[in-house]
């Protein structure tokens, strides 16, 4: 199991990148969260296999269409267990 914390930068707000990274989440497996931050950045806290969060951080660095990623930085994390992968507002 590994965990990290995404941090995306650019134009990520208001683009349905949370719908979007939920969508993909649970199409990998990933437990975890996403959320907008005030900063206009969106981060996220992921657990799952080795390869799946290889893969998400490897789609965060697009997002979805609207979105124009600038940045993305991840930093690992301690495991938290998380049972699903949730949007929080």
């Amino acid at each position: 199991m590994k965990a990290n914390r995404i941090s995306v930068s650019g134009r990520v707000q208001g683009v349905y990148f949370r719908v979007s990274a939920k969508q993909k989440a649970l199409n990998l497996g990933v437990r975890g969260f996403v959320q907008n931050e005030s900063d206009g950045t969106v981060s996220l806290e992921v657990e799952g296999s080795d390869a799946a969060i290889a893969e998400m951080v490897s789609w965060c660095k697009k997002g979805p269409g609207l979105a124009r990623v600038k940045a993305i930085e991840v930093t690992e994390l301690p495991a938290r267990n998380f049972v699903s992968f949730d949007i929080k507002k």
